[in-house]
């Protein structure tokens, strides 16, 4: 029997499951709604159903990778486990205390600092001092740490965070300290900060040593819950968790730091759209990921993806290496208001799943931007394969009642102004990680994936000047597949302060060493071989007498004097393209970074299969479909064939206006644009 990889990516609305055939690389994929109150409930129900169709036995599967968001969903909605935090004397208040600054786009005469995920009575301090060298300057005492223990202990709290100021440097007080802990209290979950973060900044570093500690027992709770019923269900294989750096991890690791998996999802859809890219022959894209809650955009460039170390989720920074993704809380179930100042809004609220958008007839009033597209002709009466019927009919008594009316406007101008606003709030994410990062828009290629994307995607396009829109052959589980093709990944960090002109190059590479040395006792514990294990080197920098770093590639594995200057020649460029400006000035080394990776068997995209029909063969109906500007101009219905997208063969050609229906998302070829299949089954669309 041959053996099999399952992915599955729980989303907002539906759980994608994506089977795996190893010896043929055929691949599977299904869609089942998700489970909100308890994601595992469908993640188990799909990953069920896609056994069953296929004549699966559960034995077969080898390999389960997950894309989840229960550490994002936890930290967003403040329902974690309370925490216990245990600081140097004298820093009892540094959460409180925090940055000076404000959030971008508040009124910082009205803005009020959040509440912090620790109480100020739930920290506890104790004697310790290591200097920012490393050298123990004052001991740990011992006995104020035990009676931090018990003193959480009692209060029931069950997770402890642990947060001394120079660990980063020397971690011994650290490791003491939690060895104190569970002496006293074994049942706690503990997180240090030189496991969590290892480097400068207290503030940075003990708020997301706290997130940590804050999702720990939920996170360990739900893997634990999905290894066990994957036992019971003779499901004996690898389990694998998506981070946020876009690489895979195991469960363990995952329970340990979970932190790491705060986009978990929508990293998984940006490895997908590397993929994608590469078969489509594109170098530059921006990842364009719309689905049922929210939109999810990020860039890549010269074949990478950027990363960032100023990641923020909900209210708090997590300086971890992230994915550059902007989230923003639009999608096809984004509601649709009349504000009391008489302007139309979309999101970010959203039906969701339950009820969903008015059309699903589950108990949903508020019109959605899936109301509009199904009022304007754009999605089928029939969605998820014909498994979904929708009621266009009460779809458009809502966007009537709720929007026309009050806006004395059209049913149809209002349905196609739900659009535009939403179009438009998707532009300004990818301005965000295009235009504000110096990156100009119209040099890449939009990628567009998720139920929703490659209905609006060449909307977005044609409002940034972006002329190329690539739609996947199953949009709707793209990010369910990049967990199938994403490598193992870690990443280690370590601040060593380097100022100028004496820098320590037998310093810098005895740290770069040892991070490497963690890495490849990582991938060895993974399994992973030798020949396949890589390694890649960076560092942080910054101008002296500057507050922030700009992390720099280091492109040798050895470090010389050669190789520094061409690392801060580096940096110099890069510092221009962020901020339009480089100084000639000193410049320091913060932090050295060492990313792990290694591919222990990621599947490649399949080709079509031969004997898939002619443009003209694959046409399923007729349907008139509203644009906004048709071919005269002026808005309105268009007649448009349908075409059955499993059945078109690669090098097909359509000409727009024209719609592609496939089992899991519609693609909408505008009026002036046209479409062409590809080996692999994706669209190109290109203004015709």
């Amino acid at each position: 029997m041959d053996d099999y990889s399952v992915a599955v990516d729980v989303g907002g609305t539906f759980t994608d499951i994506v089977l795996c055939n190893l010896a043929t690389n055929e691949q599977r994929v299904h869609k089942t709604p998700s489970t909100p109150d308890d994601p595992s409930t469908g993640f188990l129900t799909g990953l069920r159903e896609i056994l069953a169709a296929n004549s699966v036995a559960p034995t077969q599967v080898k390999h389960v990778f997950h894309g989840t968001t229960i550490a994002t969903n936890a930290i967003l909605e403040n329902n974690g486990s309370p925490v216990g935090l245990v600081v140097p004397e004298g820093f009892k208040f540094v959460l409180e205390i925090g940055r000076h600054g404000t959030p971008r786009l508040v009124n910082p005469n009205s803005w009020v600092k959040p509440e912090r995920p620790v109480r100020p009575r739930d920290i506890a301090e104790v004697a310790e001092r290591v200097g920012f060298n490393g050298e123990v300057l004052t001991p740990l005492d011992e006995d104020a740490v035990r009676a931090a223990a018990r003193k959480f202990l009692a209060a029931e709290i069950t997770s402890i965070a642990v947060s001394f100021l120079h660990s980063y440097a020397n971690s011994k007080h650290e490791n003491r300290a939690r060895e104190l802990i569970l002496e006293e209290y074994p049942s706690a979950h503990v997180s240090i900060s030189s496991e969590v973060l290892a480097v400068f900044r207290e503030y940075e570093r003990t708020i997301t040593t706290v997130l940590n500690a804050y999702v720990m027992p939920r996170v360990s709770n739900y893997i634990a819950n999905l290894e066990r019923s994957l036992r019971a269900g003779d499901i004996d294989s690898s389990f694998s968790i998506m981070k946020s750096n876009g690489g895979m991890i195991g469960a363990d690791i995952a329970v340990r730091q979970p932190v790491h998996t705060a986009l978990s999802g929508p990293a998984a859809g940006v490895m997908a759209t590397l993929q994608i890219a590469r078969n489509t022959g594109v170098t530059n894209s921006i990842s364009f990921d719309m689905g049922g809650t929210s939109t999810d955009v990020a860039l890549i460039r010269d074949g990478s993806p950027t990363t960032s170390l100023a990641g923020r989720l909900g209210n708090w920074p997590i300086q971890l290496p992230m994915l550059d993704i902007a989230t923003i809380g639009c999608g096809g179930g984004s509601i649709a208001n009349v504000s009391p100042y008489g302007s139309l809004t979309v999101g970010p609220a959203s039906a969701g799943s339950v009820p969903g958008p008015v059309c699903y007839d589950k108990g949903g009033t508020a019109p959605t931007v899936t109301d509009a597209n199904l009022v304007l002709g754009r999605i089928n009466t029939h969605i998820a394969g014909g498994s979904l019927p929708l009621d266009a009919a009460a779809a458009k008594q809502a966007i009537q009642e709720k929007i026309a009316a009050p806006l004395n406007m059209e049913l149809h101008d209002a349905a196609s102004g739900i659009l535009s606003i939403a179009n438009n709030t998707m532009v300004g994410a990818i301005r965000n990680v295009s235009v504000e990062r110096g990156h100009d828009p119209r040099e890449f290629s939009l990628v567009a994936y998720g139920g929703a994307g490659p209905m609006h995607a060449i909307d977005v396009a044609n409002l940034l000047g972006i002329d190329q829109v690539v739609a996947p052959l199953n949009p709707g589980i793209a990010s369910a597949y990049g967990l199938l093709v994403a490598e193992l990944k870690n990443d280690y960090a370590r601040t060593s302060l380097q100022t100028p002109p004496n820098y320590d190059l037998d310093g810098m590479e005895r740290v770069f060493s040892e991070l490497e040395g963690e890495g490849r006792s990582w991938l060895g514990e993974e399994g992973v071989p030798e020949n396949l294990r890589v390694f890649s080197r960076a560092a942080d920098l910054r101008y002296t007498h500057q507050g922030s770093e700009v992390t720099v590639s280091f492109g040798t594995d050895r470090v010389t004097a050669e190789a520094l200057d061409a690392l801060i020649q580096e940096f110099h460029g890069r510092h221009l393209q962020l901020y339009g400006f480089a100084l000639d000035q000193p410049v320091e080394i913060v932090t050295l970074r060492v990313a792990a990776s290694g591919d222990v068997g990621s599947v490649a995209m399949p080709r079509r299969p031969a004997g898939l029909s002619a443009p003209e063969q694959a046409i399923a109906s007729q349907r008139p479909v509203y644009f906004p500007e048709s071919f005269n101009g002026a808005g309105g219905f268009v007649p448009c064939n349908i075409y059955d997208r499993d059945k078109l063969a690669p090098g097909s050609s359509i000409t727009g206006p024209a719609i592609l229906e496939g089992m899991d998302s519609t693609v909408i070829i505008n009026p002036g644009w046209a479409g062409l299949i590809d080996d692999y089954g994706n669209c190109i669309m290109r203004p015709s």
